[in-house]
């Protein structure tokens, strides 16, 4: 299992409450069946941190990419493998 860092930054904050509920429950499903090792938002409003856990940087990306607030226009992702002991 390898981890990767998505930077989710603010581009909408208009519609960031609307999406918000559609994005937690994103979250928590993946949380859930063991997809998420860490999460939380960036201070002073400029967006998240999900820390994914996936085979491959394309699985974390697929995952990443379908996060309502990707889909809607939100947030801005960007993705890294994060390289940890």
């Amino acid at each position: 299992m390898r981890y990767f860092a998505a930077i989710l930054y603010m581009l909408d904050e208009s519609i960031n409450q609307k999406y918000r509920p559609q994005h937690l429950a994103y979250l928590e499903n993946l949380e859930k069946g063991g997809k998420i090792h860490i999460r939380g938002p960036l201070a002073g409003g400029a967006g998240g941190l999900v820390i994914y856990k996936a085979d491959s940087f394309e699985e974390a990306k697929e995952v990443a990419e379908n996060d309502p607030y990707i889909i809607h226009g939100v947030r801005r992702l960007e993705l890294h493998e994060w390289l940890i002991d």
